[in-house]
């Protein structure tokens, strides 16, 4: 009797118990490639990324010159004046730390405007992620590109040309052949 009823829970429940997940893979660098305003978004960063560092560098060329200034000068000057002048540099490096943490800094201007350029990209992706793997009846998509090392992936399973025909950026000539 026992084993009888066994089996009827089994047959009864059993099937939605065995009901295999689907999995799919994606690769973000390569549809965040493909999209023009990522591109554009890059450019930006990396031109105030660039600007902020030829600040940089012009601070230390000025801390650099009180320097030298500091030691052609450092045999006619009275102990006290190089003392002053030395903390006048130390001073400037101490800024130009300062400056250098406030742009690059985590929480500083270069992470803060990344991420005001790249969160809205990002966004629109992960919906159009949601959205295709809903429509393939997907469980689990996973992310080739980051963290998650895979050694082996069937093509069959790479769900990111529909996520790039959902962001309106597919190629038919891209399409993975199965």
């Amino acid at each position: 009797m026992r084993v009888y009823l066994i089996t009827i829970i089994f047959l009864i429940f059993g099937p939605t118990f065995v009901k295999a997940q689907r999995f799919g893979y994606i690769d973000t660098d390569y549809i965040l490639n493909k999209m023009p305003e990522y591109k554009k978004a890059q450019e930006e960063i990396g031109q105030l990324s660039e600007a902020w560092e030829k600040e940089i560098q012009d601070m230390a060329k000025k801390i650099e010159a009180m320097y030298s200034n500091l030691q052609a000068e450092q045999v006619l000057l009275t102990d006290e004046m190089r003392k002053e002048r030395t903390a006048a540099i130390q001073k400037k490096e101490a800024e130009m730390k300062e400056y250098q943490k406030k742009v690059f800094g985590f929480g500083g201007l270069f992470f803060l405007k990344k991420q005001e350029l790249i969160k809205p990209i990002q966004d629109k992706v992960w919906d159009a992620v949601d959205k295709a793997a809903k429509q393939n009846n997907l469980a689990i998509v996973f992310d080739k590109a980051g963290e998650l090392v895979m050694i082996y992936t069937d093509p069959r399973y790479d769900y990111t040309d529909f996520v790039l025909d959902e962001l309106g950026l597919g190629d038919p000539n891209d399409k993975i052949k199965n």
